[in-house]
């Protein structure tokens, strides 16, 4: 999915980098199903390292996009795994990436409307990739899928108040 998305937006990007901006969400589902799914600390970079070898060429990219998607947990120092952080995640990088890029798609150009338009749609493509991401972990985690390495909480190692013996479940 990344490979194409990224030779796409290139090319949307070298004939109308308006649109390029509507798929930049897809950059975050792989870091957000891995954190999503595992709830641990750096799982967002490695499965951005990873999801990078493989569409070699936006290497840089994918890793890029996938500290964004951490960043919510990191600032918590991954104490808290909310939804809202997922999405707080997007709308921070959605408006970020814009600014850090405005010399790219020459930004400060833009009439007010075309730039708020721009600001909206990154945004709103950033929020629909975690959107989409939150929805096929939660349904892989349905399906049982890496139950064994998803994070736990104390109650379920035995070290807090549970329904079982010794406080586990």
């Amino acid at each position: 999915m990344l490979w194409g998305a990224g030779w796409i937006s290139t090319v949307l990007f070298a004939t109308v980098p308006f649109v390029s901006v509507a798929i930049a969400g897809l950059w975050l589902l792989p870091a957000t199903v891995a954190l999503r799914l595992l709830e641990r600390p750096f799982a967002g970079i490695l499965v951005g390292l990873i999801s990078g070898l493989v569409v070699f060429p936006f290497l840089g990219a994918a890793i890029w996009w996938a500290f964004f998607a951490e960043l919510a947990f990191l600032v918590t120092l991954y104490r808290s795994w909310r939804t809202w952080q997922y999405y707080a995640g997007a709308v921070f990088v959605g408006a970020i990436y814009p600014v850090l890029a405005a010399a790219s798609f020459d930004l400060w150009a833009m009439q007010p409307w075309a730039l708020i338009t721009f600001f909206a749609l990154t945004i709103a493509s950033c929020v629909a990739g975690v959107a989409l991401g939150i929805l096929v972990a939660d349904r892989l985690r349905k399906a049982g899928v890496a139950k064994l390495a998803r994070r736990r909480g104390l109650a379920s190692r035995g070290l807090g108040r549970g329904a079982g013996p010794a406080g586990q479940h």
